[in-house]
């Protein structure tokens, strides 16, 4: 028979792990990992910035051309889309005040998730620049890793439960543990990537950036993994030693 702290214990664990599980799946799905404020984006709308937009609308604009666009209008990106915010009419001879905003989202291709970067943005005779390139594609690439690791280890759980049995715990521990790194190795490699294009790409002095909630979400789920993982853990160890500590009391 399950001692009640074990049980307390896994209660616990499991609610952590759903929680990080669904914080997890929304930081992937929305767009708002990093955000930029124009305050000026409605005013200073001309034919320069005009053709911006619609290169980053109608067309497949490069890094720059795209990085520009978010600059001007508002605008946010995720790991699959990127989103500006726009006039909804096309008067652009309108007052600022009268106009109605409106986002307008393009998403990343999987081939442009696995895009080589360049070392200067938007210039292919560049060079490849290494760093750029494969901090975008982990960042891309281990928040899946990470859910799927979750959803295994859910999975292991309930194998757990009808076979009535605390030892894949450890292993459910584990998985949640790997999990909490490739996530915490995701937000590190989209800082440093932010960090990176802002260097050759400087944000003019106006707009500000900011790391949205989407990415607060995939920051806090990493430690809700590691929480988890270690209740697990705990769990299933402490049972087996005082279940081993019982079974030789009674033998002697």
């Amino acid at each position: 028979m399950m001692d009640n702290r074990f049980a307390t214990a896994l209660v616990i664990a499991c609610v952590l792990s759903l929680i990080s599980t669904i914080y997890m799946a929304a930081s992937i799905g929305t767009d708002f990992w990093y955000e930029y404020h124009n305050p000026s984006s409605a005013e200073n709308i001309t034919e320069f910035s005009k053709s911006i937009l619609d290169e980053f609308t109608n067309g497949e604009p490069d890094e720059k051309t795209y990085t520009d666009a978010l600059f001007r209008y508002n605008g946010t990106v995720g790991l699959w889309r990127r989103c500006i915010t726009v006039p909804k009419n096309s008067h652009w001879y309108s007052p600022p005040e009268k106009m109605d905003m409106v986002r307008n989202c393009i998403s990343f291709s999987l081939s442009d998730q696995f895009m080589e970067k360049y070392l200067e943005p938007g210039n292919h005779n560049s060079g490849s620049d290494l760093n750029r390139t494969y901090l975008w594609r982990f960042q891309f690439l281990l928040p899946f890793v990470s859910l799927g690791l979750m959803c295994f280890g859910a999975l292991i759980g309930l194998c757990a439960c009808a076979c009535h049995s605390l030892y894949p715990a450890i292993a459910v521990g584990v998985l949640h543990f790997l999990a909490g790194l490739c996530t915490l190795g995701s937000v590190s490699c989209y800082v440093a990537g932010v960090e990176l294009l802002h260097k050759k790409l400087p944000p003019p002095d106006e707009v500000r950036g900011e790391f949205g909630w989407s990415f607060c979400l995939a920051c806090v789920s990493a430690p809700l993994q590691f929480m988890a993982a270690a209740l697990f853990i705990w769990a299933a160890r402490t049972n087996r030693k005082e279940f081993t500590l019982l079974k030789a009391y009674r033998v002697a």
